[in-house]
């Protein structure tokens, strides 16, 4: 789920009201054109497709990364990312409206996820939120592509908040899920009302060693059950859960997992080469690059109001809220509504 550790915190979680989904708003900066690509779109319908082709594998960086891809090798880049505790079947929906677009498009496990493994057996499980960026840019990198459209949800929206912040001239514009997700250790210090501690339970509940075992133990039960929690009028069937949850079966995925949320809560240190990074995002920089915001009407994880992070993308800028009673996990709940907006933010 996603982390609103940041800068801001102090100000918009300052009353109960903050602390729960915020009522739909509709933020714009200037609006986005619409694209002969947007308009030939095909309508499509959630869970009409179920899997990718074959997966590919690439060295980049610390890792070997499996990613599914679509569309044509020399179409402009769009680069597809996930969250936690769901894998890159998010996406599987949005991949073929994009790839009839001419667009080609990316979506790798990130770390401790699926097919994607760390290349040494010595290399520290970080799950800290600077090491997942830096692996997008290694996978870019590996890939020879030198700029990409950017969309992400979660620990996805976190990553592709960061990426666009830090490498601008790697983001050509971005899709981002729940807004403005860069946070740090020190916002991390500032405790909330009870209501917004409440929804971040199982955060402590991996602070501990019972938590640490009991997610091992139980990760796919656990997967469901958020699932359940964060979008609580997505009626997924088995097949669609199962799906994604033997993602979760990766051997780091629990350490990567634990590790991400310790280090949010300051119980847990980073990595020395992420050190400079961190302290950049500490900061809370502005993201220049074009953006539409989008929001679920019914998510039910933890996520800012829009209000709280709009003046923090200071680049093209527009915010939507998605109705029909739409989650945590909107790729895939309104993979119609996320791929347009991918559309409209590429070509803007």
């Amino acid at each position: 789920m996603p982390d609103y550790f940041n800068h801001d915190r102090r100000r918009f979680l300052g009353t109960a009201a903050a602390s729960v989904a915020a009522a739909p708003l509709i933020l714009s900066g200037s609006a986005f054109a619409q694209s002969g690509k947007l308009a030939g779109l095909p309508a499509i319908k959630p869970g009409t497709n179920t899997s990718f082709a074959a997966l590919k594998q690439i060295d980049a960086g610390v890792l070997n990364v499996g990613y599914a891809e679509a569309g044509p090798s020399n179409g402009p880049v769009v680069l597809l990312l996930h969250g936690w505790p769901y894998d890159i079947h998010s996406y599987v929906d949005v991949a073929p409206l994009l790839a009839q677009a001419g667009y080609r498009v990316i979506i790798p496990h990130l770390r401790g996820y699926g097919t994607t493994r760390f290349l040494a057996s010595d290399t520290v499980r970080n799950g800290e939120p600077a090491a997942l960026a830096v692996d997008i840019v290694a996978l870019m990198d590996a890939l020879k592509i030198e700029k990409a459209v950017i969309g992400g949800y979660d620990w996805g929206a976190r990553t592709a908040n960061i990426i666009a912040a830090l490498w601008p001239e790697r983001c050509k514009a971005m899709v981002s899920v729940s807004g403005y997700l860069i946070g740090s250790q020190e916002a991390g210090k500032v405790p909330l009302p009870p209501k917004a501690e409440l929804q971040w339970w199982y955060q402590f509940y991996f602070a501990t060693e019972r938590g640490r075992a009991g997610y091992e133990k139980n990760r796919h039960d656990f997967a469901r059950l958020i699932w359940q929690i964060a979008s609580p009028q997505w009626h997924f069937d088995d097949a669609t859960f199962d799906r994604s949850a033997a993602s979760l079966d990766n051997p780091d995925h629990v350490a990567i997992t634990i590790h991400n949320y310790r280090w949010r809560l300051g119980t847990a240190e980073g990595e020395a080469r992420y050190l400079d990074l961190e302290k950049r995002l500490a900061a809370a920089p502005d993201i220049t690059v074009p953006t539409i915001t989008m929001e679920g009407d019914d998510n039910g994880a933890p996520h800012p109001p829009a209000s709280a992070y709009a003046k923090k993308f200071s680049g093209k800028y527009t915010h939507r809220v998605i109705t029909g009673g739409i989650g945590h996990n909107l790729p895939q709940e309104a993979p119609q509504a996320f791929a347009e907006a991918i559309v409209e933010v590429a070509e803007s």
